[in-house]
């Protein structure tokens, strides 16, 4: 798994069938210093994630682990939304503290 921050949404209304009723988010990956990385890419979304959160995002076989979405082409799935990072002992991020200052 990755950690990244949620950036946008993408839709398509041209799509597989299987892709129906998929919510796809734009996430962008975070290093371990809490940085945002120059990488992106599009997730499907089961867990209701929002713009600016930072979430857990699954690659490969297993962004399709859960078994309403094991027939579906995803390469990444946000499977959780964060709620704090720390990296010795240093809280990297809360959010908490990131609704707070919203």
């Amino acid at each position: 798994m990755q950690i990244a921050q949620v950036r946008g949404t993408v839709v398509s209304t041209h799509k597989l069938q299987s892709m129906t009723g998929v919510k796809l988010l734009l996430v962008q990956f975070i290093d371990e210093q809490g940085e945002l990385l120059p990488k992106y890419e599009v997730a499907a979304d089961i867990v209701g994630a929002g713009i600016n959160e930072w979430v857990l995002v699954s690659r490969g076989s297993a962004a399709r682990i859960e078994s309403r979405y094991e027939q579906r082409p995803l390469d990444a799935t946000v499977v959780g939304i964060i709620d704090t990072v720390s990296v010795d002992n240093r809280s990297l991020y809360s959010k908490r503290e990131t609704e707070r200052f919203a």
